[in-house]
Parts: structure tokens; sequence; C-alpha cells
């Protein structure tokens, strides 16, 4: 079980596309929460959630996603797991919140998983900014995208190993 928030996200992503090009075996599932899959920064929430989402604006963003990429192609799998091939993925939780620029990271993210047979499950809280899980103790929609994430690993591990 791989598990990874934000930036964490994408190095989970990045993790599950490398051991898949070494033929190593995939963990039983990986969850998601408020992931960066895009730093090319491509999505239309970027521009739509700018002035909504009350943590980051396209312009910070540049900057960190810049200094990651050093150069690179930003559109390269690793950088950014939006545009690889997911087949062969385990399967996926993602979480993100309605108000986050990177909402379409996420939403994009599931159904390029979905259209390559990977098992998704996306939820998105209403109203909820970037990695909104960690006020678990004073919001109630986060405590309970907790206790989901915590029922989805649960079922994942307990399935039997197959491959």
């Amino acid at each position: 079980m791989l598990a990874g928030d934000s930036a964490g996200g994408n190095l989970v992503l990045a993790t599950l596309l490398a051991a898949r090009r070494e033929g190593l075996p995939m963990p039983a599932a990986a969850v998601l929460m408020s992931p960066v899959t895009d730093v090319a920064m491509t999505g239309e929430s970027m521009r739509a959630k700018s002035g909504v989402d009350p943590i980051f604006t396209p312009e910070f963003l540049a900057e960190p996603f810049g200094a990651y990429l050093a150069g690179t192609d930003p559109r390269t799998e690793l950088a950014s797991p939006l545009f690889a091939d997911l087949h062969g993925l385990p399967d996926l939780l993602i979480q993100v919140g309605s108000h986050e620029l990177l909402l379409d990271d996420s939403t994009r993210l599931a159904a390029r998983a979905a259209a390559a047979d990977v098992t998704v499950t996306l939820e998105v809280v209403a109203q909820a900014p970037h990695v909104f899980q960690i006020h678990y103790e004073s919001s109630p929609a986060a405590a309970d995208a907790l206790d989901r994430v915590a029922q989805f690993i649960r079922r994942m591990l307990s399935q039997p190993v197959t491959g």
C-alpha cells in the first residue's frame, strides 16, 4: 500500500510507474490526497479556481514546479503522471477538494485511470481546500474522508494476492 498527499501523491504515482517499468510487483493499492499530477499546469481548474483556492495561486505553484523540473519537459510521465500510460496500476482512491487549483489534476487522472482499466474511486469534497484531510480534528468532512481512506486500505489489504 502506498499513500501520499500533494507532491507526495505525485511521488506515489511516479513510484508506481517506475516499478511497473522495471517489472516489480505492484502494491495492493494507492491512496492519493490532492495529488499533483500535472506540473505543466494545463488543467482548467488552474484558472477557474484561482481566487477560490485559499492556499495556492498559479504563480505560486509555478516556482516550485519549475524547480522540481530543473529544465525537464513537464509532460514526462514521472514529472506529470497524468500524461502516462496508466495501464497496470493498482486500485486508486483519490480525494480532492472542490476549491483546489489542483482539482483537475485529480479528476483528469481518475478519468484516464478508468480509461486504462484501473479501478479508481474519486471523491471530490465540496468547498474543501488542498489536503483538507489534515484538519481532521476540526472538520467533520476531513475526519469522514480519513475514515473512508482507512476503510479502503482495510478492504484492499484483505483481498487475496493475485498475479
